[in-house]
This record gives C-alpha cells, structure tokens and sequence, in this order.
C-alpha cells in the first residue's frame, strides 16, 4: 500500500517584464493532507494561501509522483485495466479525477 508523505512542484515563466514562479506544497499528516500555494509575479509581493483535505474525501487519491510510478509499473506489465481513473489534485489545488 503507498501513500504520499510530501510533494514539491514548481513551475518558473521566463516572460518579459514579468517572470512567473508557482509552488505548490503537499504534505500528508493524520488528519488528511495540506496543500500551500506560493505565486510570485515579478516584483510583486508574492500570494499565498494554503488549504486541506480530509482523509474521507482523498480516499485512494493519486498525487502526481504515484502516477508516474504507477504508469511505469503499467508499462511494465504491459497492461492497463479498462476504465481506469483516480481522484487526484490537480494544478491548482483542486480535487479533481486522473483518468488513464
């Protein structure tokens, strides 16, 4: 059984006047998992905010680190069950579904 500790992901735009860089942080604790947002838009003060999920609603959630895994064990097994789809988080910090 896998679970999810903690995932970084950060995304930089190099775009004249105004260089764009996003973080996201999720980190998974007993009560379910937090999710911190940074935007930093050129010199502007940066925006942040943070939310969570409970475990009832991220039940068999699949971050983006464990579908990658999951992919390359699929491919391995040269295989992939019809219909396959998970809840996910998706770019922004919603919950959403990942479909394969």
């Amino acid at each position: 059984q896998l679970e999810t500790l903690e995932q970084e992901e950060q995304e930089s735009l190099e775009l004249s006047p105004h260089p764009t860089e996003k973080t996201t942080h999720i980190v998974g604790h007993e009560h379910g998992m937090t999710v911190w947002k940074t935007l930093q838009e050129g010199e502007a003060e940066p925006q942040c905010q943070s939310f969570s999920y409970s475990r009832a609603r991220l039940q068999g959630v699949l971050l983006e680190g464990a579908s990658l895994l999951l992919l390359r064990v699929l491919a391995r097994r040269q295989t992939m069950p019809p219909d396959l789809a998970f809840p996910a988080i998706d770019s922004e910090g919603d919950l959403c579904t990942s479909s394969y």
